[in-house]
């Protein structure tokens, strides 16, 4: 079976690096679907190496897109010195923009500080927010590191507006009308803006 290591969304190029992760999110899209947007299972046999990234990426114009997203079946910053490597290596290719989707817990998956390491390969970040609370965010993203993960991740995101063009958070409208109110006051207060993600959308 062939693994899905690279598929277009529109004007996007998504690099699935990973089926690790360390949250069991309530609206996981791994539970309902094995494909996001009509790619192939993004399930992996194993987790790909850069040289099997770097061959599928040659199978792809660049020119082709805006960007380029590390999200797919996993955290990429799951492995993150990967994450960055590839990045470098695209940008030997094309000064394109690329960007990771996270949950924002690296700091607590490497036991150090990370938002440095994604400094010059990565442009852009969103950071999957998905609560207003330690308590909300605890129920919705179920981690793998308990309560201590909420502000763990506000603080990568603070780091990471210290080194990355682009900052954002996302929630998904899973939570209540209030709790999306709440996640935005939260956001605002960090000066990072908020995108409400549709489920299934």
């Amino acid at each position: 079976r062939k693994m899905t290591l690279l598929y277009p969304i529109g004007k996007s190029l998504y690099v699935n690096i990973t089926n690790l992760c360390c949250c069991k999110c309530v609206f996981c899209v791994r539970d309902i679907t094995d494909s996001v947007g009509g790619s192939d299972s993004l399930w992996l046999d194993h987790e790909p190496t850069i040289d099997e990234l770097k061959a599928e990426l040659e199978k792809f114009d660049l020119d082709d897109y805006e960007e380029v997203v590390f999200c797919g079946y996993g955290e990429p910053l799951m492995r993150i010195n990967e994450v960055v490597e590839f990045a470098n290596y695209i940008k030997t290719k094309k000064n394109i923009k690329i960007r990771v989707n996270t949950n924002g817990l690296a700091d607590l998956i490497h036991k150090k500080k990370t938002a440095v390491l994604l400094k010059d390969a990565i442009d852009a970040v969103s950071i999957s927010l998905n609560a207003p609370n330690e308590e909300v965010y605890l129920e919705v993203a179920k981690p793998a590191f308990g309560i201590k993960s909420f502000d763990a991740m506000l603080s990568f995101a603070k780091d990471c507006k210290t080194c990355i063009k682009e900052v954002c958070f996302s929630v998904v409208d899973e939570i209540t009308d209030e709790e999306i109110r709440q996640s935005q006051e939260l956001a605002d207060s960090l000066d990072i803006p908020l995108r409400i993600r549709v489920k299934n959308g």
